[in-house]
Protein backbone atom coordinates (compact mmCIF):
# COMPACT_ATOMS: atom_id res chain seq x y z
CA UNK A 1 0.00 0.00 0.00
CA UNK A 2 1.44 3.39 -1.03
CA UNK A 3 1.80 5.82 1.87
CA UNK A 4 2.20 9.60 1.79
CA UNK A 5 3.01 11.31 5.10
CA UNK A 6 2.03 8.04 6.75
CA UNK A 7 -1.47 8.14 5.21
CA UNK A 8 -2.62 5.66 2.53
CA UNK A 9 -2.63 7.41 -0.86
CA UNK A 10 -6.14 6.13 -1.58
CA UNK A 11 -7.45 7.91 1.53
CA UNK A 12 -5.74 11.18 0.55
CA UNK A 13 -7.07 11.10 -3.01
CA UNK A 14 -10.54 10.17 -1.81
CA UNK A 15 -10.64 13.11 0.59
CA UNK A 16 -9.36 15.44 -2.12
CA UNK A 17 -12.27 14.45 -4.34
CA UNK A 18 -14.78 14.84 -1.52
CA UNK A 19 -13.24 18.21 -0.71
CA UNK A 20 -13.57 19.25 -4.34
CA UNK A 21 -17.27 18.39 -4.25
CA UNK A 22 -17.81 20.50 -1.11
CA UNK A 23 -15.69 23.22 -2.68
CA UNK A 24 -17.98 23.28 -5.71
CA UNK A 25 -20.90 24.18 -3.42
CA UNK A 26 -18.79 26.78 -1.61
CA UNK A 27 -17.77 28.34 -4.93
CA UNK A 28 -21.32 28.48 -6.30
CA UNK A 29 -22.80 30.00 -3.14
CA UNK A 30 -19.85 32.36 -2.63
CA UNK A 31 -20.20 33.56 -6.21
CA UNK A 32 -23.79 34.64 -5.62
CA UNK A 33 -22.78 36.51 -2.48
CA UNK A 34 -19.82 38.13 -4.23
CA UNK A 35 -22.00 39.34 -7.11
CA UNK A 36 -24.58 40.86 -4.78
CA UNK A 37 -22.00 42.58 -2.61
CA UNK A 38 -19.54 43.49 -5.34
CA UNK A 39 -22.11 45.08 -7.65
CA UNK A 40 -24.87 46.14 -5.25
CA UNK A 41 -23.02 46.59 -1.91
CA UNK A 42 -25.61 44.44 -0.11
CA UNK A 43 -24.50 41.94 2.55
CA UNK A 44 -27.10 39.30 1.74
CA UNK A 45 -27.66 37.31 4.93
CA UNK A 46 -30.74 35.71 3.34
CA UNK A 47 -28.52 33.75 0.95
CA UNK A 48 -28.71 30.54 2.99
CA UNK A 49 -32.50 30.75 3.17
CA UNK A 50 -32.69 31.22 -0.61
CA UNK A 51 -30.41 28.21 -1.11
CA UNK A 52 -32.87 26.26 1.04
CA UNK A 53 -35.79 27.61 -1.00
CA UNK A 54 -34.18 26.28 -4.17
CA UNK A 55 -33.95 22.78 -2.68
CA UNK A 56 -37.54 22.91 -1.38
CA UNK A 57 -38.84 24.21 -4.71
CA UNK A 58 -37.33 21.14 -6.40
CA UNK A 59 -38.70 18.77 -3.73
CA UNK A 60 -42.22 20.21 -3.66
CA UNK A 61 -42.30 20.47 -7.44
CA UNK A 62 -41.47 16.77 -7.69
CA UNK A 63 -43.92 15.65 -5.00
CA UNK A 64 -46.93 17.76 -6.00
CA UNK A 65 -46.45 18.69 -9.66
CA UNK A 66 -44.27 15.88 -11.00
CA UNK A 67 -41.48 18.30 -12.01
CA UNK A 68 -38.38 16.18 -12.62
CA UNK A 69 -34.82 17.02 -11.62
CA UNK A 70 -33.75 18.46 -14.97
CA UNK A 71 -36.73 20.79 -15.13
CA UNK A 72 -36.15 21.79 -11.50
CA UNK A 73 -32.57 22.86 -12.35
CA UNK A 74 -34.11 25.54 -14.56
CA UNK A 75 -37.43 26.31 -12.86
CA UNK A 76 -36.28 26.51 -9.22
CA UNK A 77 -33.63 29.21 -9.87
CA UNK A 78 -36.15 31.16 -11.97
CA UNK A 79 -38.75 30.98 -9.21
CA UNK A 80 -36.35 31.91 -6.40
CA UNK A 81 -34.76 34.57 -8.60
CA UNK A 82 -38.22 36.12 -9.07
CA UNK A 83 -38.67 36.12 -5.29
CA UNK A 84 -35.28 37.80 -4.95
CA UNK A 85 -36.19 40.48 -7.47
CA UNK A 86 -39.39 41.23 -5.53
CA UNK A 87 -37.35 41.53 -2.32
CA UNK A 88 -34.90 43.93 -3.97
CA UNK A 89 -37.64 45.99 -5.60
CA UNK A 90 -39.91 46.41 -2.58
CA UNK A 91 -37.56 46.15 0.42
CA UNK A 92 -33.87 46.57 -0.32
CA UNK A 93 -34.38 49.50 -2.68
CA UNK A 94 -35.91 51.47 0.19
CA UNK A 95 -32.61 51.39 2.08
CA UNK A 96 -30.34 51.90 -0.94
CA UNK A 97 -27.49 54.25 -0.09
CA UNK A 98 -27.72 53.58 3.64
CA UNK A 99 -25.00 51.91 5.71
CA UNK A 100 -24.30 48.23 4.90
CA UNK A 101 -25.60 47.31 8.35
CA UNK A 102 -29.18 48.11 7.31
CA UNK A 103 -29.06 45.64 4.44
CA UNK A 104 -27.45 42.99 6.65
CA UNK A 105 -30.14 43.34 9.33
CA UNK A 106 -32.97 43.35 6.80
CA UNK A 107 -31.78 40.24 5.00
CA UNK A 108 -31.02 38.53 8.33
CA UNK A 109 -34.58 39.21 9.43
CA UNK A 110 -35.92 37.84 6.15
CA UNK A 111 -33.85 34.68 6.61
CA UNK A 112 -35.29 34.13 10.09
CA UNK A 113 -38.84 34.63 8.80
CA UNK A 114 -38.39 32.22 5.88
CA UNK A 115 -36.64 29.53 7.92
CA UNK A 116 -39.12 29.83 10.79
CA UNK A 117 -42.06 29.52 8.39
CA UNK A 118 -40.62 26.40 6.78
CA UNK A 119 -39.87 24.83 10.16
CA UNK A 120 -43.52 25.42 11.12
CA UNK A 121 -44.76 23.88 7.86
CA UNK A 122 -42.31 21.01 7.34
CA UNK A 123 -40.51 20.42 10.65
CA UNK A 124 -36.75 20.07 11.02
CA UNK A 125 -36.19 16.39 10.25
CA UNK A 126 -35.55 16.89 6.52
CA UNK A 127 -36.66 14.93 3.47
CA UNK A 128 -34.77 13.05 0.77
CA UNK A 129 -34.77 13.89 -2.93
CA UNK A 130 -34.24 10.95 -5.31
CA UNK A 131 -31.24 10.79 -7.61
CA UNK A 132 -32.10 11.31 -11.28
CA UNK A 133 -32.01 8.02 -13.19
CA UNK A 134 -29.42 9.29 -15.66
CA UNK A 135 -26.92 10.05 -12.87
CA UNK A 136 -27.22 6.92 -10.76
CA UNK A 137 -24.25 4.59 -10.32
CA UNK A 138 -20.62 5.55 -10.30
CA UNK A 139 -17.10 4.99 -11.54
CA UNK A 140 -14.40 2.91 -9.85
CA UNK A 141 -11.26 5.07 -9.86
CA UNK A 142 -9.13 2.43 -8.19
CA UNK A 143 -8.63 4.40 -4.99
CA UNK A 144 -12.35 5.14 -4.48
CA UNK A 145 -15.79 4.68 -5.95
CA UNK A 146 -16.93 8.05 -7.32
CA UNK A 147 -20.73 8.42 -7.59
CA UNK A 148 -21.73 9.81 -10.97
CA UNK A 149 -23.97 12.41 -9.38
CA UNK A 150 -21.17 13.93 -7.32
CA UNK A 151 -18.99 14.21 -10.40
CA UNK A 152 -21.90 15.96 -12.14
CA UNK A 153 -22.17 18.44 -9.25
CA UNK A 154 -18.53 19.50 -9.67
CA UNK A 155 -18.85 19.88 -13.45
CA UNK A 156 -22.18 21.75 -13.31
CA UNK A 157 -20.98 24.13 -10.58
CA UNK A 158 -17.72 24.93 -12.40
CA UNK A 159 -19.49 25.53 -15.72
CA UNK A 160 -22.02 27.90 -14.15
CA UNK A 161 -19.28 29.72 -12.20
CA UNK A 162 -17.11 30.25 -15.28
CA UNK A 163 -20.05 31.38 -17.43
CA UNK A 164 -21.01 33.89 -14.73
CA UNK A 165 -17.44 35.19 -14.49
CA UNK A 166 -17.31 35.62 -18.27
CA UNK A 167 -20.65 37.46 -18.40
CA UNK A 168 -19.64 39.94 -15.71
CA UNK A 169 -15.99 40.47 -16.60
CA UNK A 170 -15.88 40.06 -20.39
CA UNK A 171 -19.21 41.21 -21.86
CA UNK A 172 -20.90 44.54 -22.51
CA UNK A 173 -23.71 43.64 -20.12
CA UNK A 174 -21.15 43.11 -17.36
CA UNK A 175 -19.54 46.47 -18.08
CA UNK A 176 -22.99 48.12 -17.85
CA UNK A 177 -23.54 46.46 -14.47
CA UNK A 178 -20.20 47.62 -13.09
CA UNK A 179 -20.59 51.13 -14.45
CA UNK A 180 -24.19 51.35 -13.24
CA UNK A 181 -23.19 50.62 -9.66
CA UNK A 182 -20.23 53.02 -9.71
CA UNK A 183 -21.95 55.96 -11.41
CA UNK A 184 -25.70 55.33 -11.81
CA UNK A 185 -26.60 58.92 -12.76
CA UNK A 186 -24.16 58.93 -15.67
CA UNK A 187 -25.43 55.56 -16.93
CA UNK A 188 -29.04 56.72 -16.72
CA UNK A 189 -28.06 59.79 -18.73
CA UNK A 190 -26.99 57.37 -21.50
CA UNK A 191 -30.41 55.72 -21.41
CA UNK A 192 -29.50 52.65 -19.31
CA UNK A 193 -32.23 51.51 -16.90
CA UNK A 194 -30.00 51.18 -13.83
CA UNK A 195 -32.74 50.20 -11.32
CA UNK A 196 -33.75 47.33 -13.59
CA UNK A 197 -30.13 46.18 -13.89
CA UNK A 198 -29.78 46.21 -10.11
CA UNK A 199 -32.98 44.17 -9.69
CA UNK A 200 -31.87 41.62 -12.29
CA UNK A 201 -28.42 41.36 -10.71
CA UNK A 202 -29.85 40.60 -7.29
CA UNK A 203 -32.24 38.10 -8.86
CA UNK A 204 -29.36 36.37 -10.64
CA UNK A 205 -27.29 36.23 -7.46
CA UNK A 206 -30.04 34.50 -5.50
CA UNK A 207 -30.84 32.25 -8.49
CA UNK A 208 -27.27 30.92 -8.17
CA UNK A 209 -28.05 30.03 -4.55
CA UNK A 210 -31.23 28.24 -5.66
CA UNK A 211 -29.31 26.36 -8.34
CA UNK A 212 -26.88 25.17 -5.67
CA UNK A 213 -29.88 24.11 -3.58
CA UNK A 214 -31.21 21.91 -6.38
CA UNK A 215 -27.76 20.36 -6.87
CA UNK A 216 -27.56 19.67 -3.13
CA UNK A 217 -31.05 18.16 -2.77
CA UNK A 218 -30.10 14.58 -3.85
CA UNK A 219 -26.99 14.62 -1.59
CA UNK A 220 -28.09 16.29 1.63
CA UNK A 221 -31.43 16.12 3.50
CA UNK A 222 -33.74 18.92 2.35
CA UNK A 223 -34.57 20.77 5.57
CA UNK A 224 -35.36 24.36 6.62
CA UNK A 225 -32.00 24.67 8.39
CA UNK A 226 -29.78 23.41 5.57
CA UNK A 227 -28.88 26.94 4.49
CA UNK A 228 -28.15 28.28 7.97
CA UNK A 229 -25.63 25.50 8.57
CA UNK A 230 -23.68 26.48 5.44
CA UNK A 231 -24.02 30.27 5.36
CA UNK A 232 -21.33 31.17 7.92
CA UNK A 233 -18.74 29.02 6.13
CA UNK A 234 -19.66 30.60 2.79
CA UNK A 235 -19.32 34.10 4.23
CA UNK A 236 -15.86 33.16 5.50
CA UNK A 237 -14.95 31.96 2.00
CA UNK A 238 -16.10 35.26 0.50
CA UNK A 239 -14.03 37.23 3.02
CA UNK A 240 -10.94 35.14 2.26
CA UNK A 241 -11.34 35.62 -1.48
CA UNK A 242 -12.12 39.32 -1.17
CA UNK A 243 -15.59 40.82 -0.75
CA UNK A 244 -17.02 41.37 -4.21
CA UNK A 245 -14.30 39.50 -6.13
CA UNK A 246 -15.92 37.16 -8.67
CA UNK A 247 -12.85 35.07 -9.43
CA UNK A 248 -11.84 35.20 -5.78
CA UNK A 249 -15.12 33.55 -4.77
CA UNK A 250 -14.68 30.74 -7.30
CA UNK A 251 -11.01 29.98 -6.61
CA UNK A 252 -11.29 30.34 -2.83
CA UNK A 253 -14.45 28.22 -2.64
CA UNK A 254 -12.73 25.32 -4.40
CA UNK A 255 -9.51 25.78 -2.41
CA UNK A 256 -11.31 25.83 0.96
CA UNK A 257 -13.14 22.63 0.04
CA UNK A 258 -9.81 20.93 -0.68
CA UNK A 259 -8.18 22.29 2.50
CA UNK A 260 -11.15 21.13 4.55
CA UNK A 261 -10.89 17.67 2.96
CA UNK A 262 -7.18 17.40 3.78
CA UNK A 263 -7.78 18.56 7.35
CA UNK A 264 -10.20 15.67 7.83
CA UNK A 265 -7.31 13.31 7.04
CA UNK A 266 -4.52 14.87 9.10
CA UNK A 267 -6.41 16.51 11.98
CA UNK A 268 -10.17 15.71 11.90
CA UNK A 269 -10.92 17.75 15.03
CA UNK A 270 -10.12 20.98 13.16
CA UNK A 271 -12.07 20.18 9.97
CA UNK A 272 -15.05 22.31 10.97
CA UNK A 273 -12.94 25.33 11.94
CA UNK A 274 -10.05 25.33 9.45
CA UNK A 275 -11.87 27.73 7.09
CA UNK A 276 -12.17 30.30 9.87
CA UNK A 277 -8.53 29.82 10.85
CA UNK A 278 -7.51 30.54 7.25
CA UNK A 279 -9.78 33.60 7.27
CA UNK A 280 -8.08 34.99 10.38
CA UNK A 281 -4.60 34.45 8.90
CA UNK A 282 -5.56 36.08 5.58
CA UNK A 283 -7.14 39.09 7.28
CA UNK A 284 -4.03 39.60 9.40
CA UNK A 285 -1.79 39.96 6.35
CA UNK A 286 -4.25 41.07 3.67
CA UNK A 287 -7.41 42.71 5.08
CA UNK A 288 -9.01 43.08 1.62
CA UNK A 289 -8.79 39.33 0.99
CA UNK A 290 -6.63 37.34 -1.42
CA UNK A 291 -8.24 38.76 -4.57
CA UNK A 292 -9.75 41.94 -3.14
CA UNK A 293 -8.60 45.46 -3.89
CA UNK A 294 -7.14 47.56 -1.11
CA UNK A 295 -9.24 50.61 -0.34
Amino acid sequence: MTLLFGIPLSVLLGQLLLGLINGAFYALLSLGLAIIFGLLRIINFAHGALYMLGAFAALLGLNYLGVNYWAALLLSPLLVGAVGMAVERHLLRRIAGEDHLYGLLLTFGLALIVEGSFVKLFGVSGASYPLPELLKGGVNLGFMFLPTYRAWVVVAALVVCLITWYLIERTRLGSYLRAGTENPKLMQAFGINVPLLITLTYGYGVALAAFAGVLAAPIYPVSPTMGANLLIVVFAVVVIGGMGSIMGAIVTGLAMGLIEGMTKVFYPQAASTVVFLVMVIVLLFRPAGLFGKEA
